[in-house]
């Protein structure tokens, strides 16, 4: 019966004979692909040229298998997968570290504050304490006594004075005074002629030697260096060439 089919196809090709011609140039350009596998059933289906366009599209799933094998490797890449979520752990372990590190921060924190916090009690007490007493209390006697007791204990022994006349005193009212001097103890002899002290001969010169020799000698007494406004202090010896100011 396949016999008696083919029989009647011939007759309907040759109307389409020029179609076919058209369309082997499609097959061959599918033969070249699969040209191992159908070169042996090329004789058996001759007269049936059409039939193999079909087995090009049963060709065509095996490209999906052959897809399927990228599948294939596709699950082999969920497997390399699974190794970085394990390395992702390891960071959250390095993560892990700061919060370490944050409370050692917080112990320096308070140790700062409470060393300061006691340093400004502990100086505020002390100004006000030292502040209040001592304007009401040590203030008057430290001013007081200081004039009055050190300075004739400090000169006395620090620095060395002499008693003269004073040079803007007139030589008559010098004259009484150097006079009074001499009578009263002091020592004249060097002031008189050919005496050490004799020269220069002026009332200022000879009144200034008698004044110094009476107070020198009675200053341990109490005596003083006025004779009336005429004397007064020096520091500077007024000795020259051979006469000496004495100085007790």
């Amino acid at each position: 019966q396949a016999l008696n089919t083919t029989t009647p196809s011939p007759p309907y090709y040759d109307t389409s004979p020029p179609s076919p011609t058209t369309i082997t140039p499609g097959p061959p350009e599918s033969f070249p692909t699969p040209t191992p596998e159908p070169v042996p059933g090329q004789p058996s289906i001759t007269p049936g040229s059409p039939e193999p366009v079909l087995n090009p599209p049963i060709i065509i799933p095996s490209p999906p298998d052959s897809s399927m094998g990228p599948p294939g490797i596709t699950p082999g890449s969920p497997e390399p997968v699974l190794n970085p979520p394990i390395i992702i752990p390891s960071p959250p372990d390095s993560s892990m570290g700061p919060p370490y590190f944050e409370p050692t921060p917080p112990f320096i924190i308070p140790s700062p504050t409470g060393g300061i916090t006691p340093g400004p009690p502990s100086t505020v007490p002390s100004p006000t304490e030292g502040t209040v007493p001592s304007p009401s209390v040590f203030q008057p006697p430290v001013v007081y006594p200081p004039p009055s007791v050190p300075p004739p204990p400090n000169y006395a022994p620090r620095t060395t004075l002499w008693c003269v006349a004073k040079p803007s005193v007139p030589d008559p009212i010098i004259q009484e005074a150097m006079n009074y001097a001499c009578w009263s103890g002091a020592d004249c002899t060097s002031i008189q002629p050919n005496g050490p002290c004799y020269e220069p001969n002026t009332v200022y010169a000879h009144a200034s030697y008698a004044f110094n020799s009476y107070w020198q000698r009675t200053k341990g007494a109490g005596g003083n260096c006025e004779f009336g406004g005429t004397a007064m202090l020096v520091a500077v010896d007024p000795s020259f060439d051979g006469c000496h100011f004495i100085y007790n």
